[in-house]
């Protein structure tokens, strides 16, 4: 079942989307593999420490965050990867690595690669290890007003 809080948030604004079911997985590539969707269709997130404030950047299965890119596009002076211990308690649903990219239900801002708005739908973590979402990108960039900018590498990391 999908982290609670996002599966009522997309009911409550009466959003279509599909859960897929796949196999234990933990790494945005084999999620992707094991769900049978290409890796640069999966969003992964990726918890960021902005000038100190936790932020989402999402971003392809088959990519990987380019933290100076990001960090200019993001206008911020400091930039690191949030460590499991910094980010965790924010989503006590969720299991850890598998937090889907509504940073408006955590009050964290969003950041989406470029490249991901260039299909019509979007993939990402529900919650677990198992399972993913799928849903339209409009509606996905309704409800999270992310910032759309480029700050991928190419080659998952």
């Amino acid at each position: 079942m999908p982290a609670q809080r996002l599966k009522r948030f997309l009911d409550e604004h009466h959003v279509k989307y599909v859960t897929i079911h796949h196999s234990p997985a933990f790494t945005a590539q084999e999620i992707a593999a094991s769900a049978h969707i290409p890796g640069k269709e999966l969003a992964k997130t990726v918890m960021i420490e902005l000038d100190g404030d936790m932020a989402m950047a999402v971003l392809p299965a088959s990519a990987r965050v380019d933290l100076q890119a990001f960090r200019r596009a993001a206008g911020a002076e400091t930039i690191k990867l949030a460590g499991e211990e910094t980010f965790a308690r924010e989503f006590p649903e969720c299991e850890v690595g598998a937090m889907p990219p509504f940073g408006n239900l955590y009050g964290m801002r969003v950041f989406v690669e470029q490249t991901l708005t260039e299909d019509v739908e979007i993939a990402f973590n529900a919650g677990t290890h198992t399972e993913l979402i799928r849903m339209s990108l409009d509606d996905f960039s309704r409800l999270v007003e992310p910032t759309v900018v480029s700050f991928a590498a190419v080659g998952a990391s």
